[in-house]
């Protein structure tokens, strides 16, 4: 199964030409809030995305009866589809699909009409409101926009739902329920909500006065993760129909794992036996060695226990292995984007994949002596990249990965 198409939209860039660059140059995308007031806040900044407008792909009506974060997403998905070269008009809807996941959903349609509740009355409460929050809806407008027929569905499982909704869409390809499927992740939670929520468990960088130091993966002065918002969607493509009509390959999906911790709802197993238990079972499935792996495109969301413990998964899952192979965090850069991380993550490993480059880890310092691998530190590095592994780790104890390599031919 291949990789066809991508489309991201992001705080260091909104397609993909502006993203690689962005990667490769090591631009963080974390700035000061400006879309409300953080007077309030313990933390006051995150990665963005100021200047989207969804009307350069969308037009006015269809865009406003879209929640923000499914705005995001089917703009990356109409990206998608135009860099696979793909007319639908030509395919049956009924093997066509999509899968794409939020942690979230519509957090600002949901703040936006709770206040009308409160201030106005429930006769003032939008009849947009449901399907502008529920976490379904950018599946739901994607298959929409495209006439499809085959599977919909939305993976919703804290910061591994992209991840999970591309290995779903992987599976329903290799099982024979569709041959193209439109797959990745979409978040939009930075809301006086979400930001209240995080602040109030104390998962957040305050580094308020560094915006752009205040994302450090690995680094031993870590104090939280940052949060961002955007989407990453790839078509994925069953390889006959793929090489049926002439496409451009980009990259292949040779595995896909996924596991629980069954240890605590918010903090991760510190054995690591879950989080090493997806990445084996990635490898297993796709029949590499942990030789085999390039690097690894971690989680790394620079929060104290989640990237020691990441490390320690790592290790378990890769034995002597660990050792020699390259670690990074495209978080670094923009920020945690939630239930959208494994989507604009993938993008991120799939243009490493072609280019023979690896973007860096930004704001790696002072490495923690905790986190003892070759974590790429604030240089992009030129390397043969064959074969990627890409994590993604969310509350509840959900573990998902993602193994993608070369097009072989």
């Amino acid at each position: 199964m291949v990789i066809t198409g991508l489309g991201i939209v992001s705080s260091i860039g909104q397609g993909l030409a502006a993203y690689w660059e962005s990667l490769v140059a090591g631009r963080s995308g974390i700035k000061p809030i400006a879309a409300f007031d953080t007077t309030d806040f313990t933390t006051t900044i995150a990665g963005e995305i100021p200047d989207f407008d969804p009307k350069k792909w969308l037009d006015k009506r269809t865009a406003n009866r879209l929640d923000r974060f499914t705005q995001l997403g089917l703009c990356a998905a109409i990206q998608a589809v135009t860099d696979a070269g793909i007319s639908y008009d030509r395919e049956d809807p009924s093997r066509c699909g999509a899968m794409i996941g939020t942690g979230i959903g519509g957090l600002w349609e949901t703040e936006t009409q709770m206040r009308r509740l409160i201030e106005k009355g429930p006769a003032r409460v939008s009849p947009f409101l449901v399907p502008k929050m529920m976490p379904n809806a950018c599946s739901g407008q994607v298959s929409i926009y495209y006439g499809f027929n085959g599977p919909n569905f939305a993976g919703v499982s804290a910061c591994a739902s992209a991840n999970h909704s591309i290995g779903q869409a992987f599976r329903a390809i290799v099982h024979d329920d569709a041959d193209v499927m439109i797959a990745g992740g979409a978040e939009a939670a930075i809301t006086p909500l979400g930001l209240a929520g995080f602040c109030a468990a104390r998962a957040l960088s305050i580094r308020n006065d560094e915006p752009e130091r205040a994302s450090r993966p690995f680094d031993r002065d870590r104090d939280g993760f940052v949060m961002g918002e955007g989407a990453g969607i790839a078509v994925l493509e069953e390889l006959e129909h793929a090489r049926r009509r002439g496409a451009n390959i980009l990259a292949e999906v040779l595995g896909f794992g996924m596991s629980g911790d069954g240890v605590h709802l918010v903090e991760p197993d510190p054995e690591g036996s879950g989080a090493a238990l997806s990445m084996t079972s990635a490898m297993r499935f796709a029949q590499v060695n942990p030789q085999d792996i390039s690097f690894i495109n971690a989680h790394g969301t620079a929060t104290v226990l989640g990237d020691k413990t990441e490390i320690v998964a790592i290790k378990r899952a890769f034995g002597d292995a660990a050792g020699s192979v390259a670690v990074n965090s495209t978080k670094s850069m923009i920020g945690h984007l939630l239930g959208a991380s494994g989507g604009v993550e993938l993008v991120a490993c799939v243009m490493c994949l072609r280019n023979n480059v690896v973007h860096p880890t930004i704001n790696l310092e002072n490495p923690d002596p905790e986190c003892d691998l070759d974590c790429i530190p604030n240089q992009a590095r030129e390397m043969v990249v064959e074969k990627v592994l890409s994590n993604s780790f969310g509350f509840g104890g959900h573990n998902a990965s993602l193994l993608i390599g070369k097009f072989s031919g």
